[in-house]
């Protein structure tokens, strides 16, 4: 297996491990002599590895509660749940409480972990792509409050996060979709030659998947044959993207420079989320981001049309790249809201300071920088 390592300063405080399969969860438990797993319901039901997994943790003795991960109980009222159970299971500091599940399983549990008996150890087995690569690595704890993406949380690393592709089988296409837009945003920052490694091996799983299920395939059972042709190309992605992560997170572990670059795309993103709620709109995290990342583009070739500064940095053709690549992959690129409803909302990301934006954007594949900007500027500019 591969270890990917987070420090701070010269110390690691937390490992990412890579294996092919599950099998490799029962080695990281050694050595933790009290475990307690919190699984989304969905994987339990839907994902064939679950079992697998329950089997490991049965043998170990581990205790388990079923969450229902979305985003309308992404609250306090389900961190108070998890804390409610550990203390009935008499779980004490010395714990680690293992998340198996998405982005917002591992959100809520970490953030529960996090205050429970003013913090006890906690690990993740992400079991989506937006996980693997973004969700689960860095830290990132957090819940929704009052219609508002994240607004309550804590950053603290986690013992460990598991990484495998074997889990993304039974992953719904539009899902693994949601974590192509973060893995692709990650390579856009840092690219490292994988963006467009990346693209091609996208594009190919989206024909492949698309026109055998417009032949009459069963969705399920073409997208578990995709996942496993591809398998290995797609994990060695998968460790590059967390890779980059990781040494973001390494570098500014509490986002006070360097780490804002992982917001790219972010800032249009919370304020699609917010207002697709208000209006009971149908659009995922990972389709947000995708939206938001067009949007930057967008916006970074509207600025150097402005700024000679800007100009001179930006490639005037990198919009329409993004644009291409993301209809080639599967990802939604036009957001259906105007800039005069969204701008409200970004007045209230919680990356605002003194009026302006700290906005992430993008001047070349593997070049992005940090503008900070007020929203009504923004606006004027996107008009």
């Amino acid at each position: 297996m591969n270890r990917i390592e987070i420090y701070s300063g010269d110390e690691v405080i937390s490992h990412i491990q890579i294996g092919q399969d599950v099998s490799g969860i029962e080695d990281m438990l050694r050595g933790y002599d009290h475990v307690y797993a919190v699984m989304d319901k969905e994987v339990a039901l839907n994902c064939p590895a679950a079992a697998e997994i329950a089997d490991i943790l049965n043998r170990a003795g581990v205790p388990g509660m079923l969450v229902r991960a979305d985003e309308s109980v992404k609250t306090m009222d389900t961190v108070m749940d998890i804390c409610s159970w550990l203390l009935e299971q008499g779980a004490d500091r010395d714990a680690l409480v293992l998340a198996i599940g998405g982005g917002i399983t591992s959100d809520m549990t970490g953030f529960a972990a996090s205050i429970y008996k003013r913090g006890v150890r906690f690990a993740y087995v992400p079991t989506t792509l937006l996980s693997q690569v973004d969700a689960a690595i860095g830290g990132k704890t957090g819940v929704n409050f009052e219609k508002y993406k994240n607004i309550l949380g804590v950053i603290r690393q986690p013992e460990f996060t598991y990484l495998c592709p074997q889990v993304l089988v039974s992953l719904p296409f539009r899902d693994f979709l949601s974590g192509v837009a973060e893995m692709l945003k990650t390579f856009i920052i840092e690219d490292n030659e994988n963006y467009y490694d990346a693209v091609g091996l996208l594009s190919d799983m989206n024909i492949r998947y698309c026109t055998a299920v417009a032949e009459g395939g069963d969705e399920a059972d073409v997208w578990q044959e995709c996942v496993e042709e591809y398998s290995d190309e797609l994990l060695k992605l998968i460790g590059e993207a967390a890779k980059v992560k990781a040494g973001v997170v390494s570098r500014d572990q509490f986002e006070g420079g360097e780490r804002r670059k992982l917001n790219l795309g972010h800032t249009f993103a919370h304020a699609i989320e917010t207002l697709a709620q208000y209006r009971s709109c149908d659009i995922t995290h990972g389709e947000a981001v995708a939206m938001g990342i067009i949007l930057a583009a967008e916006l970074s070739e509207k600025l150097a049309a402005a700024d000679p500064q800007w100009m001179q940095v930006c490639d005037f053709d990198l919009h329409q790249r993004l644009v291409d690549d993301f209809l080639s992959v599967g990802l939604p690129i036009n957001c259906p809201f105007k800039m005069e409803d969204l701008a409200p909302l970004m007045k209230k990301d919680k990356k605002a300071e003194g009026g302006k934006i700290h906005f992430v954007l993008p001047a070349a594949v593997g070049d992005v920088r940090m503008v900070d900007m007020t929203v009504e500027k923004v606006a004027s500019l996107m008009a």
